[in-house]
């Protein structure tokens, strides 16, 4: 028996065959579904695909380049430094970098450091009462430098283990506040953004035809009055983040200059223009930040007439400005056209099949319409040839 079932289904899956049959139902409701799922996917394919999408264009991705240049002078008066005028070499370091600057606004500075035996800072591994609680060689993971096995004297009655370092050490637990920098914010950033679509050969930069040299000059970049101008103040770039720049220039942080290059190319190349925005890339709202800001360090080296060595250590804090260029450029291509029309067709078959089903599956009179849509033929040949031979 079970032989016999294996049969009929290999027969019929052999000399069996289907073919569409088309039945015109005269109903309100099935009739209504159809348009309703016709009218859905045109809507979806004209409104989404071709409107919105632009489905009829071919897309290429932005390729860029940025440059960038600060200007500004502020000036201190402090007991350790005097006075003091700090420019763009003093502040913007290193001077070139790729879509990134960075600008000083606060620092730990420790002068005339030179290599030999001094105190390190207190904690709870370098803090000894006799060197037998130093250990010669001893490098910790904070260590400013090489334990000699010897304890001394760092101030009044603390003592703490000698290292041989670049001395006197670093002490950063004294940070400025407010930034030692805090007129840095009227420092000005000129972004210069050159862009270029290869597939359509199109390249265009963000300081714009329409702007003169004269009005480059003077013009700070505003989004309501002057949204094309590439010059920004620092503190509006801070601000527009929704950040309050004194409190960041305390400990530093990083901003993301955005520039959004989305061109349509059908239209004239005039009406492809950049569109700036700012946020914070670093992770300063949230509920728990851990070594907050953004900060390094680095020296500069001096060597006196005797040739000894000694340097000037500068803990530098301050606002880094990641610039990132996004942007897709569309124009019309017959492929992408072509095969979007015909994907929208296509998709028409579901308005079929979800009223087939509707028809075949919810209705009450469903077992009379599926015998209307499916019929049974046998073999015309074989009938025919069992009626010739009964005649006969």
């Amino acid at each position: 028996m079970a032989a016999g079932a294996v049969r009929q289904t290999l027969t019929s899956f052999l000399f069996e065959y289907d073919t569409p049959r088309i039945v015109l139902i005269k109903s309100r409701k099935v009739g209504l579904v159809n348009r309703l799922v016709q009218l859905a996917i045109l809507g979806y394919v004209i409104g989404w695909v071709f409107l919105w999408e632009k489905g009829y264009q071919e897309m290429d991705s932005v390729v860029s380049s940025v440059t960038t240049k600060v200007k500004g002078i502020t000036m201190t008066n402090t007991s350790q430094l005097g006075l003091r005028v700090w420019d763009v070499a003093d502040y913007v370091i290193p001077p070139q970098g790729e879509n990134t600057l960075f600008i000083m606004t606060n620092l730990i500075i420790t002068l005339n450091q030179t290599q030999g035996y001094c105190p390190e800072l207190p904690d709870e591994t370098t803090v000894c009462n006799s060197s037998k609680d130093c250990t010669a060689g001893y490098i910790g993971t904070h260590s400013n430098g090489v334990q000699t096995g010897k304890c001394r004297e760092y101030s009044g009655s603390v003592k703490t283990c000698e290292i041989y370092a670049w001395c006197p050490v670093e002490n950063d637990t004294q940070l400025p506040r407010p930034a030692f920098l805090k007129e840095a914010e009227n420092f000005t950033i000129l972004v210069k953004n050159n862009i270029w679509y290869p597939k359509f050969n199109f390249t265009k930069r963000n300081i714009l035809p329409s702007i003169s040299t004269a009005h480059l000059q003077s013009c700070i970049y505003d989004p309501q009055t002057d949204p094309f101008c590439p010059i920004f103040r620092v503190h509006q770039i801070v601000e527009a983040a929704g950040q309050d720049f004194q409190e960041m220039a305390v400990e530093g942080g990083v901003m993301g200059v955005q520039i959004n290059w989305n061109c349509d190319l059908d239209k004239p190349a005039s009406a492809c223009v950049p569109k700036y925005t700012f946020r914070r890339l670093d992770n300063k709202d949230s509920d728990h930040t851990v070594s907050p800001g953004y900060n390094f360090r680095f020296a500069k080296y001096y060597r006196d007439a005797s040739g000894t060595d000694s340097r000037m250590l500068i803990k530098a804090y301050g606002i880094r400005f990641d610039i990132m260029v996004f942007g897709k450029a569309g124009k019309f291509d017959i492929i992408p056209t072509m095969i979007n029309i015909g994907s929208g067709l296509a998709l028409f078959g579901v308005a079929t099949v979800l009223c087939d089903f509707v028809v075949l599956y919810c209705m009450k009179k469903r077992y009379y319409y599926r015998e209307k849509k499916y019929k049974y033929v046998e073999d015309y040949e074989l009938g025919a040839a069992d009626t010739y031979g009964t005649q006969s």
